[in-house]
């Protein structure tokens, strides 16, 4: 499609469309792993093996989403070279992120054994579990290189405005996985080591996939890996910079959940059950979201590689669109059946009791963090990712006042505290955006 075509809202809308919908599937298809590898570990004769795999996935889930940079900023540096027609620049982005993933995935084996008793440790399991969870670990810390290399290949193809690759990659990652876990734990008798071999597999098998995929984008595409590129670190620099605002911004939001946590954790653990049924909630208005913004970032990024403002900003006002209208539908789902959904997630009375009291909380959420994801998803595309990195932390100094203010309010004064990091956060966003695009997202003035 030619990029004058996104300049009108219609052509906009398909193109946000045709890059979301295989996003919100593949999203759909993360949770359905995790329900087949409880099935499987738990209906072991012992608990304590579905205990070590929560307590090892659990911790894999923290250390890897640390490392989506790999993925964010791959997709706003590639969508920039393709906006500016580079081949050269897009291959070479590649060429560099892969190896960025292999450094710091061998790293993290060579490191493995101290990064997951520290873990495990702040995780705080019993005794037995942990001893499960480490085992778990040591094996699926294998993967490490494969997971981040996957990371970079659908940052890849995703700022090429190809997000139907994340969809090929994940379901197949998904089915060997769940095929694996049933061979292994149900037909060969291996307990949470079995669950973990399944899943080193899977991820090298989507490796693999990926790569072959790769080689067939490369055949379309100008030009050849430039030894310069790959093997000086000056050049680097863009994408280190892009890449460690990311982290920082990725351990700033890492907290933020993580305090969540641990601060409902102290109130009990019915609390703590009843806002783990909630952020359920908050995960499926995400997987919808997501989709949006990762469109977005694709477009965005080309817009900017063009300098085509008038398509940026058609864009970001067709995306959020997109976003306001399902952040709306979230919003009257929950306040008109989110009693009947959290009865479908838990059956116990009392947790029922408890989430249903702080229900109100998650009709507002979507209305209020849904600018966080669209503009998350703008700025990844144009790179600014500073900002992104800075309304994290001005948020988390918004978080912590309300949350100590309000400690009286128990439970209420927490998601209070949560709510407002999000509205802190868009706030931010918001006010950055605007200031950018009467300087620097908009048309030149032509000169006299």
């Amino acid at each position: 499609m030619a990029p004058q075509e996104l300049a009108t809202p219609s052509a906009a809308r398909h193109r946000i469309w045709m890059l979301a919908w295989p996003i919100i599937l593949s999203n759909i298809t993360v949770p359905l792993l995790g329900l087949v590898d409880t099935a499987v570990v738990g209906h072991l004769p012992d608990s304590r093996y579905l205990a070590g795999v929560t307590l090892g996935a659990t911790l894999f889930s923290f250390l890897y989403w640390g490392f989506g940079f790999l993925r964010m900023g791959t997709t706003g540096l590639t969508s920039q070279a393709v906006g500016r027609e580079s081949d050269s620049d897009v291959r070479n982005l590649l060429g560099q992120s892969l190896l960025m993933a292999a450094a710091i995935g061998t790293l993290l084996i060579l490191l493995s054994r101290p990064l997951i008793s520290l873990g495990l440790w702040l995780l705080n399991g019993s005794e037995v579990a942990t001893e499960l969870a480490a085992e778990y670990a040591q094996i699926r810390i294998l993967s490490a290189p494969a997971v981040l290399a996957n990371y970079a290949i659908l940052g890849w193809f995703l700022g090429q405005q190809n997000s139907r690759v994340t969809l090929l990659i994940l379901v197949l990652t998904n089915s060997v996985n769940i095929a694996l876990d049933l061979l292994f734990v149900v037909g060969l008798g291996m307990t949470s080591d079995g669950v973990a071999w399944a899943t080193v597999i899977a991820d090298y098998t989507a490796l693999a996939f990926g790569l072959w995929l790769v080689t067939r984008q490369l055949k379309l595409l100008e030009g050849s890996f430039l030894r310069n590129r790959l093997l000086k670190v000056a050049a680097y620099v863009e994408l280190f910079h892009v890449n460690a605002n990311l982290f920082v911004r990725t351990l700033g939001l890492l907290f933020a959940m993580a305090f969540f946590t641990s601060r409902g954790a102290v109130q009990g653990d019915t609390v703590l059950a009843a806002n783990a049924v909630l952020l359920q909630f908050i995960m499926l208005t995400s997987y919808a979201l997501d989709g949006f913004a990762h469109a977005t970032e694709a477009i965005v990024g080309r817009s900017v590689g063009r300098r085509r403002w008038d398509e940026f900003a058609t864009t970001v006002r067709t995306a959020a669109w997109f976003s306001l209208t399902t952040a709306g539908i979230a919003s009257l789902v929950f306040a008109l059946g989110g009693h009947y959904l959290i009865a479908l997630l838990t059956g116990l009375p009392e947790v029922r009791a408890t989430a249903g009291s702080y229900l109100p909380w998650m009709v507002a959420m979507p209305l209020i963090a849904v600018w966080s994801y669209l503009l998350d998803g703008v700025f990844i595309g144009a790179t600014a990712i500073r900002e992104m990195r800075n309304s994290i932390f001005i948020g988390l100094a918004a978080y912590l006042p309300v949350w100590w203010a309000t400690q009286g309010w128990g439970n209420h004064g927490l998601w209070l505290a949560f709510l407002t990091f999000s509205l802190v956060r868009s706030a931010v966003l918001g006010a950055y955006y605007l200031h950018h695009r009467r300087t620097r997202w908009r048309p030149a003035r032509p000169s006299l």
